[in-house]
């Protein structure tokens, strides 16, 4: 900081006790020591120059910070040290390279001006010096303390030593020491301010004895880190030692041997060159790593891991059009339209030379050969087939695999299959997508977005590998039996392909092309020794089975096989020939009769159809009043749009009173109960509308619902009939329990194109637009409408769009 002072020149100051002032940076000059200065400023060099010619001494005065730009009085410090410059030399670019020797201390009174550079009046401070043993001993004991801290510092120069033993004086030793010492310019100063030289040599012996605590603190540190480096320098020579004394003998090192052996196998992956980064930086930690150590198995398995993904190899697609149809239909009797879907995906890969595209989603009820359509679309592209079985995983990392800080940690189900499949694009079959759940270890259908997705899954990175996994060459197959419970965002990335349950023609045909074969091998039949007639295969499908698929139907099958083979190996000549009415001896009684004539024998019971997760069936809706209020009850375990649709019917019903030949006040004067038996089973949708109204006119009256009819169908407030979901499959169970008549939606008319041709033919089916309608088929009961509630239809039907399906629907 620069001032202008009011200088007092001419009030008494004399030339003899003013000097001219330099500021010393990050610097104090003692008493008989020099110090070498480079003056860079102009007032500084001013101040030189002039005092050289003049023959005079400086006062040279310490900054209280080393940062000041422009320093002012108050920026220096009062107490200073006068000094004599004995050599100056200029340099070129203007500057200044002087030595100055110090001579005596002195204080500053009064500074008498600021420029061209700083002047003051001054007052020499004399050193109090008072010759005691305690001041001798503190001598010899700061001269010991110094020669003490010279043995720590191997650079420093011998003759420092020498000097200190010959310096008689107790204040020429303190500027010595003081000057040689590494020290913050408060604490020189402090020592150049004390003028007492007891209290100097005090002061002094603190600071020395803290900076030798300092010197061999680090000294030790220096040790312990040239002790270590030696160690592992001389370890390194051993084992070059050891190794070559072991090759010379015929012997390898185990651990040696092993990170060879690692290293090969790396270098034989092929793998991608941030992987074999990833692994050589891991193998050169299991090299310093003990075998005994539990890291060494932590990286051990890691490495394994790496080696055994197949970074390269792939198996070249083999797609013939014609072949691969020819398998699909080897393998699956019928889904004509799924097989077509499957060929154009197969003809599109071909034609772009590259498997890509929507992932595939078949989609229905059990047994209806999902799983094996993913092994047929393996076959056909002549590639490896992993299959995945998701159901019930609820960690994400069973997914994403765990990160190695964890005791057991492994790669996800991803990595490990590429792994069993040895190979980068095999076809892998997600099996059950739609039974992955979520819960406080994650979503693991959130970390299927990533797999499942073409556009992400080239650089997908497992938690236990940390390194990017190209999954863009994997040709993705999933299944599931319903779409409810699958994430919007994970639906959005799939093509959803239906599959329905299987007609019994087709059962029948699977069962002589496919589950008697293959029941008759595994239980080492010969065609020879066992057969089953076409009618007793007809028995097991219609009275030991009702499913959609065909699963339970080939563990009769295989029920019946091993039976016959228990024969055969009491009596090897035995030979069976299956006949229906043999059927009895080898399943016993049947297990599902033709119960619709009975359950609907009684007034105010109706057939309704539903549509589950295994496939199409039939329920039964009954309907009862007695003398009440008015009190609506519904019993089954019913969901809330089921429910709403019991009281659509009640409120329509309650509109038409006078139509039914009922008192205005009837439904006031009785309560109602419907109910849906089979009630552990939990039932919902509106699509059985239709079926509880029917049930209750039947109640009200007094006719039976025709035993040949189910019917299915939402119904509103103005007696309209309206589209419904499930269609194919709802026929399709009501064709397995024996309806030979089906109530439907007139807008479902587009959908009997769907439903195989023998099941059209061997059912009626009614169209219907309006409940008046139901009732004249299902009760022969014409009941009388406004015009304006029914819409106009023409003799023959049209197909009309089908609205949106509504899938799990009743």
């Amino acid at each position: 900081m620069k001032r202008t002072l009011r200088t007092r020149q001419g009030q008494g100051a004399t030339q003899e006790d003013i000097v001219g002032i330099l500021p010393l940076q990050d610097a104090v000059l003692y008493p008989n020591t020099v110090i070498p200065l480079a003056i860079v400023k102009a007032p500084g060099i001013l101040l030189v120059e002039e005092a050289l010619k003049a023959g005079k001494r400086i006062g040279l005065v310490a900054l209280r910070s080393r940062d000041v730009e422009e320093p002012g009085p108050d920026d220096m410090y009062r107490v200073g040290t006068l000094g004599t410059i004995q050599k100056m030399l200029k340099v070129p670019d203007g500057t200044l390279r002087c030595i100055v020797a110090g001579s005596n201390v002195f204080s500053i009174d009064e500074y008498t001006q600021v420029t061209p550079y700083f002047a003051a009046r001054f007052a020499i401070l004399p050193d109090v010096t008072k010759q005691t043993e305690e001041l001798t001993a503190l001598q010899r004991n700061l001269a010991g303390l110094f020669q003490r801290l010279l043995t720590f510092l191997p650079q420093a120069p011998r003759e420092l030593e020498m000097e200190v033993n010959n310096i008689q004086d107790p204040n020429l030793l303190a500027s010595f020491v003081a000057s040689t010492m590494r020290l913050d310019i408060d604490d020189r100063q402090s020592v150049l301010e004390e003028r007492n030289t007891e209290k100097r040599l005090r002061r002094l012996t603190f600071l020395l004895t803290k900076e030798l605590e300092v010197v061999q603190l680090g000294h030790k540190i220096q040790a312990d880190i040239q002790n270590e480096m030696e160690k592992n320098q001389r370890d390194f020579y051993l084992r070059q030692q050891l190794r070559a004394i072991q090759e010379e003998l015929g012997e390898v090192d185990p651990q040696q041997a092993e990170a060879n052996e690692l290293r090969k196998k790396i270098d034989e992956a092929k793998m991608p060159e941030v992987v074999q980064t990833a692994a050589n930086r891991e193998l050169e930690r299991l090299a310093k790593v003990p075998q005994a150590s539990p890291e060494y198995s932590v990286i051990r398995s890691y490495l394994d891991w790496l080696i055994q993904i197949p970074w390269a190899v792939t198996t070249p697609d083999t797609i013939d059009i014609p072949a691969a149809r020819a398998i699909l239909d080897e393998d699956h009797y019928d889904l004509e339209k799924i097989k077509d879907r499957i060929v154009e995906y197969l003809a599109v890969g071909k034609l772009r030379k590259k498997m890509s595209g929507p992932i595939l989603c078949f989609v229905g009820p059990p047994g209806v050969g999902k799983t094996s359509l993913g092994q047929s679309i393996a076959k056909a592209m002549g590639r490896k087939f992993a299959r995945l079985s998701v159901g019930g995983v609820r960690d994400e990392s069973e997914i994403r695999g765990h990160r190695r800080t964890y005791i057991g940690s492994m790669p996800g189900t991803i990595v490990r299959a590429l792994r069993d499949a040895g190979t980068i694009n095999p076809v892998i079959m997600i099996d059950e997508i739609d039974k992955v759940g979520g819960d406080y270890r994650g979503d693991p259908q959130s970390a299927l977005l990533e797999v499942l997705d073409p556009e992400q899954n080239n650089t997908f990175r497992d938690h236990y590998l940390d390194v990017p996994l190209d999954l863009s060459q994997v040709l993705f197959v999933c299944t599931a039996n319903q779409l409810e419970t699958i994430s919007g965002p994970l639906r959005d990335r799939l093509e959803i392909i239906q599959l329905s349950g299987y007609t019994d023609l087709e059962k029948m045909q699977i069962c002589k092309r496919y589950l008697v074969p293959k029941q008759r091998l595994a239980n080492g039949l010969r065609e020879s020794q066992v057969q089953v007639s076409d009618p007793a295969l007809r028995a097991v499908i219609h009275e030991y089975t009702r499913e959609a698929g065909v699963r339970n139907l080939e563990r009769e099958i295989g029920t019946i096989f091993r039976k016959v083979a228990r024969r055969i190996a009491e009596e090897p000549r035995y030979k069976a020939r299956v006949k229906p009415e043999d059927i009895l001896g080898y399943l016993s009684r049947p297990k599902y009769y033709n119960e619709v004539k009975k359950r609907v024998a009684a007034i105010g019971i109706a057939t309704g159809l539903a549509y589950t997760p295994v496939g199409g069936d039939i329920l039964f809706i009954e309907a009862t009043a007695m003398p009440g209020s008015g009190k609506l009850t519904l019993t089954g375990q019913l969901g809330d749009v089921m429910k709403e649709s019991a009281t659509t019917a009640v409120s329509f019903l309650r509109s038409r009173s006078s139509e039914l030949g009922l008192a205005d006040d009837w439904f006031a004067k009785h309560d109602l109960h419907i109910h849906v038996p089979a009630g552990a089973t939990p039932k919902d949708g509106p699509s059985a509308g239709i079926a509880i109204a029917t049930s209750i006119v039947s109640l009200l009256t007094k006719r039976k619902v025709n035993a040949e009819v189910a019917m299915t169908g939402e119904l509103t407030l103005t007696g309209q009939v309206l589209p419904i979901g499930g269609f194919k499959e709802k026929v399709l169970g009501a064709k397995r329990a024996g309806i030979t008549t089906i109530i439907m939606p007139s807008y479902n008319e587009a959908d009997l194109e769907d439903v195989p041709e023998e099941v059209r033919s061997a059912m009626t089916f009614h169209p219907v637009d309006e409940l008046s309608q139901v009732f004249t088929i299902a009760l022969g009961l014409p009941i009388i409408v406004p015009v304006a509630l029914v819409r106009t239809r023409s003799a023959t039907p049209k197909p009309r769009p089908v609205a949106r399906k509504r899938s799990a629907r009743r």
